[in-house]
């Protein structure tokens, strides 16, 4: 992915680029998500996770918000991706790659933030349980979405039942985030 602006990336985020550049991932966490990801990560207490590694970039971006002593868990499927950002960030503190699929994050949590990355991992089928993954008070981020643009949602045509879930979720209050003009986060807090 093009990143337009890489001198004004934390030090981590440019480290990951650059190996999503070397790798040829192209699917990398967008600069306006990363932002939206450091600013959240700082209100994190205690667990900050994270279903998709790919090649670290919205980690990156979760660890240069993080308040000292908060514990990082990601989970990435692809074990040489795995391998990959374990060696990028091997000299990051209170930080776990985990090499699975999204449904290893729960036994890391409860946490204060979880963001729900990397093509559909545990955003659907089935979606991941907020009562058991998040802290109460917690905030879930749901990312990659297109803009909602009419109600109910929909997605080519057919209800957004990806994105329904997490509206109609008894536990969660609920609103997207526009990020940009192909762009929005659903951004969710557990009800204490």
């Amino acid at each position: 992915m093009s990143h337009p602006e890489p001198a004004a990336f934390p030090e981590l985020v440019l480290r990951a680029v650059e190996l999503a550049d070397r790798l040829g991932f192209d699917r990398s966490c967008r600069p306006e998500h990363g932002r939206l990801l450091q600013a959240l990560a700082a209100g994190a207490a205690g667990r900050i996770g994270e279903t998709g590694t790919g090649c670290g970039v919205g980690l990156g971006w979760l660890l240069a918000g993080r308040r000292p002593g908060v514990r990082v868990v990601s989970v990435e499927r692809e074990a040489e991706r795995v391998a990959a950002v374990r060696e990028l960030f091997a000299d990051v503190a209170d930080l776990e790659i985990v090499h699975g699929d999204w449904t290893a994050i729960g036994a890391h949590g409860p946490f204060d933030l979880l963001v729900l990355d990397g093509g559909g991992n545990g955003k659907q089928s089935p979606p991941a349980d907020p009562d058991v993954l998040l802290t109460p008070g917690g905030t879930l981020v749901v990312d990659d979405l297109t803009p909602l643009t009419a109600w109910p949602p929909t997605y080519r045509g057919r209800p957004d039942t990806g994105r329904a879930v997490w509206y109609d979720h008894p536990s969660l209050l609920t609103t997207e985030v526009r990020l940009a003009p192909d762009l929005a986060t659903l951004l969710a807090t557990r009800r204490p």
